[in-house]
């Protein structure tokens, strides 16, 4: 993922931003040669859990194992290249600072929810069922400090809605 500043918002990517600098090194992925590519890509590398919490009752809804990207290299390389993931697996980007987030999902060959997730822990946005390999912005249109990315259609299953939180622990 690249980050970009467009019109006084962040441009982010699900799984890569859009270019401004080398996306570094890639990380987690698993061990192969030169000539012979992962079959699916990067392997998911658990750094941590992330619960869903409602906002009604304040009641876990769901829990999964995430991946975190915290640093420009880890956020510029997110879930590209993936080619599957676990329903109970998702990646968590942060942010320094609170801004409008886009992500687009040029080299991600998954669908995914994309939730944008203000400095309260609050999920502020939703783009669900993001199209794989597309180059179309994907914006937060609120201030979003985190990001979580899930399989398609994991909100839409689990009812994960504006005004649910997270909570997440680091491993």
């Amino acid at each position: 993922m690249w980050i970009m500043a467009i019109s006084g918002f962040a441009l982010a990517a699900s799984c890569q931003n859009q270019p401004t600098q080398d996306s570094g090194a890639d990380t987690a992925t698993a061990p192969t040669t030169a000539t012979t590519p992962a079959p699916d890509g990067p392997v998911f590398k658990k750094e941590g859990q992330l619960s869903f919490i409602g906002k009604e009752k304040g009641d876990t809804i769901k829990t999964i194992d995430i991946e975190i990207a915290e640093t420009d290299e880890e956020r510029a390389k997110g879930l590209m290249d993936r080619k599957s993931m676990e329903d109970t697996q998702g990646m968590l980007f942060i942010f320094s600072a609170p801004e409008e987030q886009s992500f687009w999902m040029k080299n991600t060959y998954i669908s995914l929810d994309i939730m944008y997730v203000n400095e309260k822990f609050e999920i502020v946005s939703i783009q669900k069922y993001a199209t794989p390999l597309s180059e179309e912005s994907l914006p937060s249109y609120k201030k979003a400090q985190y990001v979580v990315e899930t399989n398609a259609g994991f909100a839409d299953k689990y009812k994960i809605a504006f005004g649910d939180k997270i909570a997440y622990t680091k491993k």
